[in-house]
């Protein structure tokens, strides 16, 4: 029988633990990663080096070919075309594929989403989950369409939530599996499964999708201003801000006309009347309680001053003797 090839499309660390799942699992279920699409090196750290992504580093582990393209033109369709893949698979790659960049792959592609589509289509479907309280997140398989998340299911599952999940625990885990990425090649490994085992030998099929139902709802690209803490907002808003929007664009205020940025948080039965924004008087066994909108308190645990490394709320109030009856914002 003959094995399915796949390109892989993808750049970030949740990415490569999927491709890492599937590279463990396609030799004995009949497909290959022939060829990795991922972004090309970026500049970081202090000195600007240029790291090429995550998803780059484990392919060239595996001696896969990487190809690294700014943009999906005819140079990348030159390249991609001679490893003759059947499909495409991608997840978090963050480029939009075009018409003739699919016509390449005989069974089009396949698109990992971390929602239950039609709901939070777009790039940061974790995030809205979490900032919006929900108790599940979906995970779906669609097929590649020309509009973004508009395509069919072909497969989907649940991954329950307890209110203490961030972004970063649902995708990246820690830095060897997450509920995400081990969901989502356990997804992917069953459709392709179900593709080798009812090819007849030389052809392939996608299994039958559905077409998406419901009401869309869509999520965008998020800037560091909106990591921007609102007071007035409720604590549980707000701690549910600061585990969506970890670990970017994280959340911040103003301290002493600088950034402070608010890590870690938890909700406090208590209540107050101070405006919000107040640092509450020190409790050094509870943390540090700042006042809310309708009355409610946030405790934080983790706080980071502008140029300075995270500290824990004892280590940070040592060092910060006039912070209790300040008002952030």
């Amino acid at each position: 029988m003959r094995t399915l090839k796949i390109l892989y499309a993808g750049s970030p660390l949740a990415s490569s633990l999927v491709l890492k799942n599937l590279l463990a699992l396609g030799n004995d279920h009949g497909y290959e990663i022939v060829g990795v699409l991922t972004n090309p090196p970026a500049s970081r750290g202090r000195h600007s080096d240029l790291i090429p992504t995550e998803v780059a580093c484990l392919a060239r582990q595996n001696n896969i070919p990487v190809f690294e393209f700014d943009h999906l033109m005819s140079e990348a369709r030159e390249a991609i075309a001679p490893l003759k893949a059947d499909i495409l698979l991608s997840f978090d790659y963050g480029r939009i594929f075009g018409p003739k960049f699919l016509a390449l792959f005989p069974l089009g592609g396949i698109n990992l989403h971390p929602s239950a589509l039609p709901k939070y289509r777009g790039c940061t479907p974790v995030p809205a989950a979490i900032l919006n309280g929900d108790a599940k997140l979906g995970v779906c398989l669609q097929t590649l369409a020309l509009k973004m998340d508009e395509g069919d299911i072909l497969a989907k599952s649940e991954i329950p939530l307890d209110g203490s999940e961030t972004t970063l625990s649902l995708m990246d885990g820690d830095g060897r599996q997450s509920p995400v990425t081990d969901e989502g090649a356990r997804l992917l490994d069953e459709v392709l499964s179900q593709i080798v085992s009812a090819s007849d030998g030389n052809s392939f099929a996608l299994p039958e999708a559905e077409p998406q139902s419901g009401t869309a709802s869509y999520t965008g690209f998020l800037k560091k201003e909106d990591g921007r803490i609102d007071w007035n907002k409720s604590a549980a808003e707000i701690e549910r801000t600061i585990r969506a929007y970890t670990p970017s664009p994280l959340c911040f205020t103003v301290w002493n006309g600088s950034s402070l940025l608010i890590l870690k948080a938890k909700v406090s039965d208590a209540k107050t009347s101070e405006k919000p924004g107040t640092v509450l008087p020190y409790q050094k066994s509870v943390g540090i309680e700042i006042a809310c909108g309708d009355g409610s308190v946030l405790v934080a645990s983790q706080l980071q001053q502008q140029a300075k490394k995270a500290m824990d709320y004892k280590s940070f109030m040592n060092g910060a003797r006039n912070f209790t009856g300040s008002v952030l914002g």
